[in-house]
């Protein structure tokens, strides 16, 4: 209707100009996450979207189950969708448009059959192609797609046109369908404006779920998993423009699940405080690895596999700062007291050199040196030591004036009990109890 009728008869409605380019934005978005589902998904006419998940039934746990999912991703990106399944992309296109209603056909079938007998029943105006010549179908009675298929092929052909034909012949599986599927972009970056200004940080969890969902389906489809990702939180522009306010999760171990982003993501937000109300978000990916096939491993591990013990460490980091959650990490420092220190468990440790040398060295050393007696020579501790393994020699520290050299010794008393020792080689040459052993 135009405008003007519009406002005669219903006076307070509230008139909006479409946008084309959101839509198409907001279709590209929906996509995006229905890569994780498959990876063949591609754009149809009236604004719908096509799934090819012929491969995926069961790994999602059968069509019910994945329909589900699809419903519920779609909900949560903050549209209303209505799905329609079937062995043709045409045919499953056709069972979606139907309208809700008592008689209604079901808008979900496996086999060509069935899929048949439900399009059999279905009005010739759901057919686009089908529209210029309705009046004529009308009047020869035709009201059905049936009725449509009954009536000789080359009378139709010379009535009506070929894209009906092929329409038809398209959902009924007698030609074989072609797909353009949609390409997956090198890089990630997605965008999204809020629905007001946002002064809490935590009300933006809804925006930030929506990019995260477009991002699961990005890392499926690239077969990636993310270590470092970063959500831009966008104020004020132009005048009054304040800088983005940067939220960077660094995860210990690469993580694609989608449960597992969003509760990091949530309790960043939690104690993020803003400077300034958010108008947009925008999520970019950092650091990416390739994703890790799945254990092979007939028993599970008791006690939970290790990714889970890395997830309850990146759960922790960012509900109390990755300050305040620590592990010890190897220094490359010759000096023991300098070889180990603490750092952040989220910390993405790696080794200097592939091929390490393996070090005698005790299950516990002291933090600090305790001085030995000398006796006979021979240094004492409970018991006259006898040297049974070394000298290791070190010397280092002279980079930060804390420099050492020392003869270290594996050293055993009377009881069988064995230490680390080491002789420290100055003037007076003392020895000094510095680990040990079980």
């Amino acid at each position: 209707m135009r405008s003007g009728g519009v406002a005669t008869i219903a006076p307070g409605t509230i008139i909006l100009d479409r946008d084309i380019e959101k839509e198409s934005r907001a279709l590209d978005s929906i996509a995006m996450a229905m890569l994780q589902f498959t990876p063949e998904v591609a754009f149809t006419d009236d604004f719908s979207l096509l799934l090819d998940v012929g491969a995926s039934l069961a790994l999602f746990g059968g069509p019910l189950s994945l329909c589900r999912r699809v419903s519920d991703s779609i909900r949560r990106l903050g549209f209303t969708g209505r799905l329609g399944a079937a062995p043709t992309a045409e045919g499953a296109w056709l069972l979606a448009h139907v309208k809700s209603g008592r008689h209604s056909p079901r808008r979900r079938c496996l086999q060509s059959a069935t899929l048949a007998f439900r399009l059999d029943g279905l009005p010739c105006s759901l057919v686009p192609s089908a529209a210029p010549f309705l009046t004529w179908f009308d009047g020869i009675g035709a009201s059905t797609l049936s009725d449509v298929r009954k009536l000789p092929r080359t009378g139709l052909l010379r009535r009506t046109s070929k894209q009906l034909l092929h329409a038809l012949d398209l959902a009924y599986g007698d030609i074989e369908e072609m797909h353009r599927w949609i390409s997956v972009p090198a890089q990630f970056s997605a965008h999204i404006e809020t629905f007001d200004r946002i002064e809490h940080a935590e009300a933006l969890m809804h925006g930030a779920t929506t990019l995260i969902l477009q991002l699961i389906g990005w890392l499926a489809a690239r077969q990636l998993a993310v270590i470092t990702f970063k959500l831009q939180l966008e104020h004020e522009r132009g005048r009054s423009a304040v800088p983005p306010t940067p939220v960077e999760i660094t995860l210990a171990e690469p993580a694609w699940k989608e449960t597992h982003l969003l509760r990091l993501l949530k309790e960043r937000l939690a104690k993020t405080e803003l400077s300034a109300p958010v108008i947009g978000l925008r999520l970019e990916v950092v650091q990416l690895e390739p994703r890790r096939p799945l254990s092979d491993q007939l028993f599970p591990e008791p006690g939970g596999s290790p990714a889970d013990f890395t997830r309850l460490l990146e759960l922790l980091s960012a509900r109390l700062g990755p300050d305040n959650v620590l592990v010890p990490v190897p220094s490359p420092d010759h000096r023991p007291e300098q070889c180990n220190s603490w750092g952040p468990a989220t910390a993405k440790i790696t080794s200097s050199s592939e091929d390490e040398l393996v070090l005698d060295r005790p299950c516990f050393v002291l933090p600090k040196p305790i001085q030995l007696l000398t006796r006979d020579e021979r240094p004492f501790y409970l018991s006259p030591l006898r040297l049974i393994r070394g000298p290791e020699r070190l010397e280092a520290g002279w980079w930060d004036a804390q420099s050492v050299a020392r003869d270290y010794y594996v050293a055993q008393g009377t009881d069988a009990t064995c230490y680390w020792i080491y002789l420290e080689r100055t003037a007076d040459s003392r020895w000094f109890l510095h680990g040990l052993y079980a």
